[in-house]
């Protein structure tokens, strides 16, 4: 028998949550549902999830606080699929920044709200079964380069951080989970993104430039990341996942 995929609905409004968890039930999907960040972290020792939709406005603590507080947790590769006014352009892209995997503005409709559902499940599960969830390990070895996949950042060969914006760690964490095989940039966008947006297809390869320019790769003869002729970019460095800093 086919197990369900099981959504956890974050979102103070009880209206809403009733409406779509009937909705998300009739379309295949278990669904749980969550008023606040103590219901919600009831729910998650509670049960697997495989996806959470977490309201940006919540009481007391709001999405923003629940979302970096998931992405420094055991639970830091469940996807987030936030939900944000239209109002909150600023609060989306930080939310974006701080590692949701993609945003919904209200008002919206049941059927795009399944649809981001479907294809955030898909995105998620490109990836290979060992870097889902909590198998991440905590750090990954490249060259002279470790990434922190707990605190988000970038250590180089003293142990100095590099700082790096949201997108730039999200394109480099992908490179590393899949090292030696080529990507495209379709792929790159979609992993890292959370939209499926063609029309920024071109924003990967100022974001593969600056983190060239980060790692001291020289784009000539990388080291790390080498451009495929009409194909996308392979990460050609061997990495080693640690779970303790060296």
């Amino acid at each position: 028998m086919e197990t369900l995929d099981h959504l956890l609905i974050v979102d103070d409004d009880l209206d809403i949550r009733e409406l779509l968890s009937i909705y998300l039930q009739k379309n295949g999907y278990k669904v749980s549902t969550a008023a606040n960040g103590k219901q919600m972290r009831a729910a998650l020792e509670l049960a697997s999830i495989d996806l959470i939709v977490l309201d940006l406005m919540l009481p007391q603590e709001d999405g923003l606080s629940l979302c970096r507080e998931l992405r420094a947790s055991a639970a830091s590769n469940i996807p987030i699929l936030m939900l944000t006014a239209l109002s909150e352009e600023t609060d989306r892209i930080v939310g974006l920044e701080m590692g949701a995997d993609d945003y919904l503005s209200k008002p919206f409709a049941s059927r795009e709200l399944l649809a981001r559902v479907r294809a955030v499940l898909r995105r998620t599960r490109m990836l290979p079964p060992n870097m889902r969830a909590s198998a991440a390990p905590a750090l990954l070895a490249f060259g002279d380069w470790r990434l922190d996949t707990l605190a988000r950042h970038l250590l180089d060969a003293s142990g100095t951080m590099v700082t790096l914006s949201g997108a730039e760690y999200r394109l480099l964490q992908v490179f590393v989970e899949h090292p030696n095989r080529v990507l495209s940039r379709d792929q790159l966008l979609n992993l890292t993104q959370g939209r499926d947006a063609d029309i920024f297809e071109r924003s990967i390869d100022l974001l593969v430039s600056r983190l060239r320019q980060h790692l001291q790769d020289d784009a000539r003869e990388p080291r790390y990341i080498k451009t495929m002729r009409s194909e996308g970019y392979v990460f050609a460095c061997a990495v080693t996942a640690m779970t303790e800093p060296a």
